[in-house]
């Protein structure tokens, strides 16, 4: 067995010992939107460092717990409260374990968040955007080296990485609550530094409507190995030269905490309307 199996296999033997049975859904919050996992009832907290071979994340608006709950809805959901970032120093394959372990353990639908840099610019700061496709700009791909079979195909497709059933429910559930929700193509780069103004305008002509610096990697390893994905994010900032101000990750937080309530509405009437109710 090669290493990455006998760790994924090994952090899911502990939550299978400490959660239980797989989740329904898994839902990775990011930057500032961790507050999601705090709704959910009869809840089971792991600190990231009490599962092995777990990585943690130091960058603030991370909280570095998974909990794992019951949905209003009824659905068992895993809220993975932060993630680990390239940026940090993070192999690829580190970047994305948590994802992994999730589809490991037999969770089928994976909800990618994160924060992000309107390129688009008729998107308003705190807008929530769904979406529908994305542009890998990190120089990278967790799929990189010797395939492993038993996570999924050499060449896996990626047409439809983000889901279309999940993407049109997304689409009902925002519709159902009043929460305006924009669709568009997000942009992944390296980090940790923002973009400059020249860059954001090549990614505009490349078709990008967002921008951040994650999400990408989980995707493809979560699509790899067969789980169903959608992805959301909140648009905490406009992208560098949109408005003639520097970027501060101080902003990015004050944003997301402001459409916290929209955020969670969200995900409550999306959640209850993938997971069939018992």
């Amino acid at each position: 067995m090669s290493e990455l199996l006998s760790a994924l296999d090994t952090a899911v033997s502990v939550l299978r010992q400490r959660a239980g049975p797989s989740p329904d859904v898994a839902v990775v919050l990011g930057s500032g939107l961790g507050d999601f996992a705090d709704t959910l009832g009869d809840p089971i907290v792991l600190p990231y460092a009490s599962i092995p071979e777990w990585p943690s994340s130091a960058v603030i608006g991370h909280a570095g717990k998974l909990v794992v709950g019951t949905h209003a809805s009824g659905a068992r959901v895993a809220a993975l409260a932060g993630r680990a970032h390239l940026y940090e120093g993070h192999h690829v394959s580190r970047a994305v374990f948590g994802v992994r372990a999730m589809v490991r353990w037999g969770v089928p639908r994976v909800v990618l968040t994160n924060a992000a840099g309107g390129i688009n610019t008729a998107f308003m700061q705190g807008a929530l955007m769904l979406i529908d496709d994305h542009i890998n700009m990190l120089g990278t791909n967790p799929l990189v080296g010797p395939n492993l079979d038993e996570l999924g195909l050499r060449f896996p497709d990626m047409t439809y990485v983000y889901d279309r059933d999940l993407r049109a429910m997304a689409m009902e559930a925002a519709a159902a609550v009043g929460v305006p929700l924009q669709r568009g193509v997000y942009l992944a780069t390296l980090g940790p530094s923002y973009e400059t103004p020249a860059e954001i305008r090549a990614f505009r002509v490349l078709g990008a409507d967002a921008v951040g610096m994650s999400t990408v990697p989980e995707a493809i390893a979560a699509r790899h190995m067969g789980a169903a994905v959608a992805g959301i994010s909140c648009i905490t900032n406009p992208a560098a030269g949109v408005v003639d101000e520097p970027l501060n990750h101080n902003d990015v937080m004050e944003t997301a905490s402001r459409v916290r309530g929209q955020f969670i509405a969200l995900l409550d009437a999306f959640i209850a309307r993938m997971v069939p109710r018992r």
